[in-house]
């Protein structure tokens, strides 16, 4: 392949191809479905000294093998389909490993969902079954297929599908089926065949049974309670006046292909199937900050606890993938102001290179007060305006969409932004039944089941290198009456501090003001006399529910705690483990580190090591009526500040704000005051 490409940079069309061909000269005449065809990150051993010449300014000189990572599925009628992984390397066109992964299954995928769907409405139980619902004319039968959650009562060897459904109640393709959840249930098999079909618990002492019910028509409600498509709906609100984002000199950004500067920012974006966005080797003013920064898994455990409402838990990027089924961004709309956007590149089941336009868009936003002090002697006033980098990506996952983004700051600082929105995942209830105690009700025999939102944000620290360690920092009061300690008027406190030695999970404590710092033991700042470092601002959430006996902990072992520190091993990207599809647990965070603890080579000792800090932050998500029928997005912010890392504020330097340079515009029903600039000196 041309030397021009980087290491960190995705596969492109080319490589695809020439990986898929390689492929398939080892399977010959063999018929493959082509699964993932992506990037395998070279190494860290070997990109290491490659990065660092290239901080240096120094020319590439060998640059680590270009390689992808290929699984094919090779389907078969009369026994279970096999899949297959391959590491191919691209520049010796050669296959270098090759693996059967037994039991193990692939992510979802849209053209097999519409495939099972087709099925299962083909099947004469089903239509059976639909016939005895007696619907209203003109209705529509929508099913949902979602992949089936583990809970121990079939064998999960082979692929399951279970198949929910929905009625469209208008004949609109962009009608609300949410609003009509049906109390049929079907269960399809990898070879597409209907295994099961019953009716599903409509009250909280129901349980799965065979009864034909027809469908209760006093459930229609108007469409104004339940749509939520302009053309379904009255006109919207006028009020709203135009916002436009103009920057006369451009955008203050510069991109050449994946390697992006801005202000004293550089970084390359990645994009894969399965996390979607990524970025790689992060630096500040030259400065090593982060070798890569992921969202590594998302768990979405529902507690409806009858079955087969437990099999409704979702690994929204091991399952279905956040670069699969990230959105083409439109202008004007998920990106306001001067928008770059960086294309994803996927495969078919062919192996032929599928583009993924607009997947990732990248802006600025102005973001509120960087800083500001106004000196009261003199009464001059200093401001200067935050200005934010904002890297961003969205993603449809069945029912619910997540807004994901990076927002790189002038004071050194990311912070990693959740949105979720969309619709609720429902499911049936009886009009004149109690409301169970695990769900709200939001329409006429509608119930938006409660569940839990679980992120895993990956973090990878490079702080000025790579050998960090995890610092908790803890605000405890001083002793009061202690002759040996002075503090007379009980209001004195300090800081206790242990530095982490083992791999291990950790909670955190905000009685304790409880604080997480990756730091470099080996710098120390020149004035503080510590450490350098970054502090994490974590989203304090409720860890997993689900007891830790249930399939749902065994498969999510990242949830049990808010932080992890790991020692840093190749390929180790995911806390759920590499194959989450009907997984059975024991491939998670948790069973690495208990499997490495005690290691004869010290492979669990994480302090001044290359280490890797995990982050489980999310929602538990009781739904309310406000959350219907679409929900406003839900905001959660993950923060990465620098802790003496610097000398002084990073963020100093920027210009103050003016009006001349601004130009604000003053409402003409306001009073006029005088046009003196907000941070002229008066001197």
């Amino acid at each position: 392949m041309t030397s021009a490409v980087h290491p960190f940079d995705p596969l492109g069309p080319r490589e695809i191809s020439k990986a898929a061909a390689i492929v398939k000269s080892h399977f010959l005449n063999i018929k493959l479905n082509f699964r993932v065809i992506t990037l395998k990150e070279p190494p860290k051993g070997e990109m290491l000294p490659f990065l660092d010449r290239e901080s240096l300014g120094r020319a590439w000189g060998d640059r680590p093998a270009r390689c992808a990572r290929v699984q094919v599925i090779i389907e078969s009628k009369q026994s279970a389909n096999q899949l297959f992984e391959l590491i191919v390397n691209l520049d010796k066109s050669a296959v270098i490993s090759k693996q059967h992964l037994e039991g193990k299954h692939s992510y979802i995928d849209s053209s097999y969902m519409r495939e099972v769907e087709e099925a299962c409405m083909a099947d004469e139980r089903v239509k059976a079954e639909i016939e005895t619902l007696n619907l209203p004319p003109g209705a529509t039968v929508c099913i949902e297929p979602w992949a089936y959650a583990t809970d121990g009562m079939n064998d999960m060897s082979e692929r399951t599908t279970m198949c929910w459904f929905y009625l469209r109640m208008l004949d609109n393709p962009d009608a609300n089926y949410y609003a009509y959840p049906l109390d049929v249930c079907a269960e399809v098999s990898e070879k597409l065949q209907v295994t099961k079909v019953y009716r599903l618990p409509s009250s909280a002492d129901q349980r799965i049974h065979n009864e034909s019910l027809p469908f209760d028509r006093s459930r229609i409600h108007s469409a104004e309670a339940s749509e939520y498509h302009p053309d379904l709906r009255p006109p919207p609100r006028t009020t709203t006046k135009p916002y436009n984002i103009v920057q006369p000199e451009g955008p203050s950004f510069q991109s050449k292909g994946n390697f992006l500067t801005w202000e004293k920012w550089s970084l390359r974006v990645g994009f894969n199937y399965r996390e979607g966005l990524t970025l790689h080797d992060i630096r500040y003013d030259g400065r090593s900050l982060f070798y890569r920064l992921s969202l590594a898994e998302m768990f979405v455990p529902y507690g409806d606890p009858r079955c087969p409402y437990p099999r409704k838990g979702a690994f929204d990027l091991g399952n279905d993938g956040a670069g699969i089924n990230a959105n083409n961004l439109r202008l004007g709309c998920d990106c306001l102001g001067y928008i770059k956007y960086f294309d994803g590149w996927h495969n078919t089941s062919q192996g032929e290179p599928l583009k993924m336009p607009n997947v990732v868009c990248c802006h600025e936003q102005d973001d509120g007060i960087l800083w500001k002090h106004t000196n009261f002697r003199t009464e001059n006033a200093v401001v200067t305006r935050s200005r934010i980098l904002v890297l961003q990506t969205i993603i449809t996952v069945s029912n619910y969409e997540y807004i994901f983004a990076f927002h790189l700051g002038q004071d050194a600082s990311i912070h990693y932004e959740v949105r979720a929105t969309g619709i609720l995942s429902t499911c049936p209830i009886n009009i004149s039944d109690k409301v169970p105690p695990y769900g709200t009700v939001v329409a006429p025999g509608v119930l938006a089941p409660y569940h839990q939102h679980l992120f895993s944000l990956r973090i990878d620290p490079a702080i000025d290198g790579h050998a960090n360690s995890l610092l908790v920092e803890e605000s405890h009061p001083m002793p009061v009456d202690n002759p040996a300690i002075h503090n007379p008027f009980g209001v004195g406190y300090v800081t206790k501090s242990k530095v982490i030695e083992q791999e291990q999970g950790l909670d955190l404590d905000f009685t304790k003001g409880r604080v997480f710092k990756i730091i470099n033991e080996r710098k120390t700042n020149p004035i503080t006399g510590t450490p350098v470092g970054f502090k994490i601002l974590p989203v304090y959430s409720q860890m997993l529910l689900s007891s830790p006996g249930s399939f749902h902990s065994k498969r999510s072992e990242f949830g049990s705690h808010a932080i992890w520190v790991t020692r840093y091993q190749d390929d180790e990207l995911f806390p759920s483990g590499q194959h989450t599809m009907q997984s059975l647990g024991g491939d998670g965070i948790a069973s690495a580190i208990a499997g490495r603890r005690g290691g004869a080579l010290g492979e669990s000792l994480v302090r001044d090591q290359d280490i890797v800090v995990w982050h489980t932050f999310g929602s538990t998500h009781n739904p309310r009526i406000e959350d219907w029928p679409v929900m406003p997005s839900e905001k959660m912010v993950v923060g990465l500040k620098p802790v003496n890392f610097f000398t002084g504020n990073p963020g100093l330097d920027v210009a103050v704000s003016t009006q001349e340079r601004n130009r604000s515009v003053l409402v003409e029903n306001q009073p006029k005051e005088p046009s003196a600039s907000c941070c002229m000196s008066k001197l």
